[in-house]
């Protein structure tokens, strides 16, 4: 019955004339609830995924469900009411988001047979839900766009295998396409550099440096092949041509690590305590991995590693917002978008 509906609603929203083609934004998830059961459902199917943890064995699945989701649930949950949406009673991702996927519908309003749905990969809504409304609106050609502009196989393929493993399931599969990663595209980059520049004149004292922090990822997976580091390397030098800095003005570390494998270095939390150490006190941190601030960029870096900068001796810190649904931010989403679209629209 899962597989005849979509269908059924598919051939009536074709019947009334609704557009025809849909693009479905998707980010990495977010539990439902900021308490230790719905961290647990989200950690749960997080940690699950092969694509993030490889080895899916036995003893990972003894760590996963003995260890890691007795203890640290409720942990999470803490720091996600740190950052809560208290009014919509939703994380700021999901908010942010949604609000990204309504921009984007209001400036491709004018293009015929177009609509915009949002999906997490992990958590609600998911990639099945916002496949089934496309579908349910008439949607014969769908495009998936990761909201990740460095690939890695533990972000924008698993988006891909969620889509192919949704559309497997149907008999009357829509046309498929999906954007490329990002990473060194002129429209982000130079989002990217305004937005920095616009912050850092709001500030009101000068940071002696910037730090970009990306999203960390075990180093054997790059040893495998995983373009990511090599990506975020490009992204960074981009970014110090455009604003005219150098790697001792503008540094590239990685965050968001856990376990007891070797992560990608040097680390976001360690360089924060080293700069403070040798000297630094003021300090801006730009995360460009993340296309909207989350977790990680509103606890993780602007309360915990503002806390290590400060309590090693530093003075003034500053996070700068991910892109968000700026009008810079939503400028890439739209260029992309539409860059993929020919042919369609």
């Amino acid at each position: 019955m899962t597989t005849i509906a979509p269908i059924a609603a598919a051939k009536q929203a074709v019947r009334s004339g609704l557009p025809r083609v849909g693009v479905l934004l998707v980010n990495l998830g977010t539990p439902d609830t900021a308490d230790a059961p719905g961290v647990r459902v989200y950690l749960k199917e997080f940690l699950s995924d092969a694509r993030v943890i490889e080895d899916q064995g036995l003893i990972w699945q003894f760590v996963l469900n003995g260890i890691i989701l007795r203890t640290r649930p409720r942990a999470k949950a803490r720091d996600y009411l740190k950052i809560w949406n208290t009014q919509r009673n939703e994380s700021p991702l999901k908010t942010i988001t949604r609000s990204q996927s309504d921009k984007l519908g209001a400036m491709l309003s004018d293009r015929d047979h177009v609509t915009v749905e949002w999906a997490m990969r992990y958590g609600n809504p998911s990639i099945k839900s916002g496949v089934d409304a496309l579908i349910a609106k008439g949607c014969d050609r769908i495009l998936a766009v990761p909201l990740y502009p460095q690939y890695s196989a533990a972000t924008s393929a698993t988006v891909c295998d969620e889509v192919f493993r949704v559309l497997a399931r149907l008999r009357a599969q829509p046309t498929l396409r999906v954007t490329p990663p990002y990473y060194e595209d002129e429209a982000y980059i130079e989002a990217l550099a305004t937005s920095i520049e616009t912050h850092l004149a709001s500030l009101p004292f000068k940071p002696e440096l910037i730090v970009a922090s990306f999203h960390g990822m075990p180093k054997a997976y790059v040893d495998k092949g995983d373009p990511y580091q090599g990506q975020c390397v490009a992204t960074t030098e981009a970014l110090r041509r455009r604003l005219g800095m150098d790697e001792t003005k503008l540094l590239l570390t990685f965050q968001s690590r856990f376990g007891f494998d070797e992560w990608l270095q040097p680390y976001t939390d360690k360089t924060m305590e080293r700069l403070a150490k040798e000297g630094v006190r003021r300090i801006a941190v730009v995360t460009p991995g993340f296309s909207a601030d989350c977790l990680e960029t509103l606890e993780e870096i602007a309360q915990e590693n503002a806390e290590i900068f400060k309590h090693n001796g530093g003075e003034q810190f500053s996070a700068i917002p991910c892109l968000n649904d700026s009008d810079p931010g939503m400028d890439v989403i739209r260029t992309l978008v539409l860059r993929e679209l020919q042919g369609w629209i």
